[in-house]
């Protein structure tokens, strides 16, 4: 259960960072909700990424 929820929130960052990739390298056809999916990557990348760096096995 655990696996699957960790590679859920993994899938999740993969497609918002492929978006801001996009965004950075067209940024003419980046959707009017750009900055809100930059900020939710960012947030969400960093949660994750301390929680990796801080959990107990």
């Amino acid at each position: 259960m655990k696996s699957s929820i960790f590679r859920i929130v993994t899938a999740v960052l993969l497609i918002m960072n492929a978006m801001v990739l996009l965004g950075q390298i067209w940024p003419a056809g980046a959707p009017p909700f750009a900055r809100t999916v930059n900020i939710a990557f960012l947030a969400g990348s960093f949660l994750y990424l301390g929680y990796c760096l801080f959990k107990k096995d």
